[in-house]
């Protein structure tokens, strides 16, 4: 009976150390909290912060930790790369990226998923199929919503400029194609007499929105792509001592944006989403993780802001990144 009892223990235990190296390859399988790297564009802006705010709610609600990090400057593509390819080296759980660059976040994304770690991609589209899900604001429409309002407010006619982001970002590419091909083909008489670029620095945005100023004097209205170009576009029209004058229609906000809304600088402002981003983006990969198929793309929406809805339950809720 000794013996017996004895040979049973002993199975019982070898049956229980051949399950150790298992559980600690299933990673989660067993004690170890889920993580998910959330890489942004950049990490100053107002609107980075939002989707932190969303990503943190996500993982708080799903029981996974957030790991946010992102390059100190939007232009910063090399540092981004970096950042992802640390993710996958460390084997966090899940990738959650705004790319840089539509196509120089290729490789690293496709490596990510060639090691079994799931990316979703928000904000800005990529170069590649090999991602879960895709959450971002039609970018297209945002310009299409920003032509038509400059539009209206210059009564269909007029000259007009462009202060984008960079070349390669594909998000604000989309939406200053879609702001330019709207003013050409609907609005012929509005003519898009300078397109700069801001390179996603609010310093260099002042200098090229006063560039545009002092070479084409008689500008009737301005469209500035991103935040940073927005603010460089404001602050050069407020130097210029042309506020109200100029008709400028912005994207994205921030409470100095907010502010020279209100005081008339800024006669509109195209906003996102960017809580829903971060909170939707956690929660494909959650899915993604739990066995479950998350959809495809989620449209996060896109809304135009004026003086007259400032104060509408809608917008609020949206500028109070929630």
């Amino acid at each position: 009976m000794k013996k017996t009892t004895f040979t049973f223990l002993l199975l019982i235990s070898l049956a229980t150390i051949s399950l150790l190296p298992a559980c600690k390859r299933g990673g989660n399988i067993a004690n170890k909290t889920r993580t998910i790297a959330v890489i942004p564009k950049g990490v100053a802006n107002f609107f980075w912060q939002s989707v932190k705010a969303g990503a943190e709610a996500a993982g708080q609600e799903t029981g996974v930790k957030i790991y946010w990090k992102g390059p100190a400057n939007e232009t910063d593509t090399s540092s981004q790369i970096n950042i992802v390819e640390d993710a996958i080296t460390s084997r966090l759980d899940g990738i959650l990226l705004a790319p840089l660059h539509g196509n120089s976040l290729v490789p690293i994304v496709e490596r990510a998923q060639r090691e079994g770690i799931p990316v979703t991609i928000f904000d800005s589209g990529i170069g590649t199929e090999n991602y879960i899900s895709y959450v971002a604001t039609d970018n297209v429409q945002g310009g299409v919503m920003a032509a038509e309002r400059l539009a209206e407010k210059l009564g269909g006619k007029g000259k007009v400029a462009v202060l984008g982001l960079k070349a390669g970002s594909v998000s604000t590419d989309e939406r200053e194609r879609g702001f330019q091909d709207t003013i050409k083909r609907k609005f012929p008489e509005i003519k898009i007499v300078a397109f700069q670029y801001g390179e996603a620095n609010r310093a260099i945005a002042i200098d090229r929105a006063t560039d545009i100023l002092t070479s084409h004097p008689e500008l009737d209205g301005f469209f500035a792509s991103n935040e940073p170009s927005t603010v460089g576009a404001a602050q050069s029209i407020k130097q210029k001592g042309v506020a109200g004058k100029i008709v400028l229609v912005g994207f994205d906000s921030s409470p100095n944006l907010i502010e020279d809304l209100k005081t008339g600088v800024i006669d509109s402002l195209v906003i996102q989403n960017p809580y829903r981003m971060g909170y939707e983006g956690v929660k494909t990969l959650v899915d993604k993780l739990n066995g479950k198929e998350p959809p495809r793309r989620i449209d996060t929406g896109v809304k135009l802001v004026t003086r007259e809805n400032l104060s509408s339950p809608e917008i609020q809720q949206l500028l109070g990144a929630k």
